[in-house]
């Protein structure tokens, strides 16, 4: 049986990169999943590319910012789909700076996005899930998150919120059945990637043991791992994803 077959799940930020690699991953392995993001043109495009019927695979365009884009979203995948399994918390952005020169939009918008839009997703699910007596939330951090990096005040801070809520739900949310992990990518060549001079690529990957870059499927086989009863016992983890870039 598919590892995650019949399961329902919502991914944000899943037009492209990690959300997108994620999407495919679990769709091979079973489930029915909701993608969700801001950018409708692209939502339809990643739809095309993986060529499923609205069975497997239906496309929502969502602010995760905005409470009532969330919750009528969310209600949406219920009605369509039956019920939610696992909610994918990965829609993120950057706006890089460094701190003397970053100005309180830059700061705004990626605690916006990356830290209030991961809560509103994830207290939705969790008032459904709590309701269902099971369910996994997860959501996604970053190496940055835990160590830091020149340039990302703003990012790191998000990311290193979303690991303290990460561990707060999974406290509270424990006893009800609902699972909550993080996975915490290096280095992985996404789309925010691809204006990173090639210079720096090289550089990250002579300082990383395992001398190479992430690829989004590498982040999508560890939260495929997460959702699925393999890791029925694991919750309050942060998976570190970064070819050893922390030990």
């Amino acid at each position: 049986m598919a590892r995650l077959d019949k399961k329902v799940a919502i991914i944000t930020g899943s037009a492209r990169g990690i959300g997108f690699a994620t999407a495919k991953r679990f769709l091979e392995e079973g489930a029915n999943v909701a993608l969700w993001d801001i950018q409708e043109d692209l939502l339809n495009e990643a739809k095309q590319s993986l060529n499923l019927d609205d069975s497997r695979v239906k496309v929502y365009p969502v602010n995760v910012c905005n409470q009532t884009s969330v919750e009528n979203a969310y209600a949406a995948v219920e009605n369509d789909f039956g019920h939610v399994d696992i909610m994918v918390n990965n829609a993120g952005i950057t706006r890089d700076a460094m701190l003397h020169k970053m100005s309180e939009d830059q700061f705004d918008q990626v605690i916006d996005v990356n830290l209030k839009g991961v809560y509103l997703c994830g207290q939705t699910a969790a008032k459904k899930m709590r309701e269902k007596g099971q369910g996994v939330i997860l959501n996604t951090s970053s190496v940055v998150g835990v160590y830091g990096n020149i340039g990302q005040t703003n990012y790191a801070a998000s990311k290193w919120g979303v690991i303290g809520m990460t561990k707060t739900w999974a406290k509270e949310l424990g006893f009800k059945g609902v699972r909550v992990n993080a996975v915490a990518p290096g280095y992985t060549m996404t789309e925010m990637m691809e204006t990173v001079p090639e210079k720096v690529l090289d550089t990250l990957k002579s300082t990383t043991p395992l001398k190479n870059l992430g690829q989004p499927e590498d982040i999508a086989n560890a939260f495929l791992f997460l959702a699925s009863d393999e890791a029925k016992f694991v919750t309050g983890h942060v998976l570190s994803v970064d070819g050893g870039l922390t030990i």
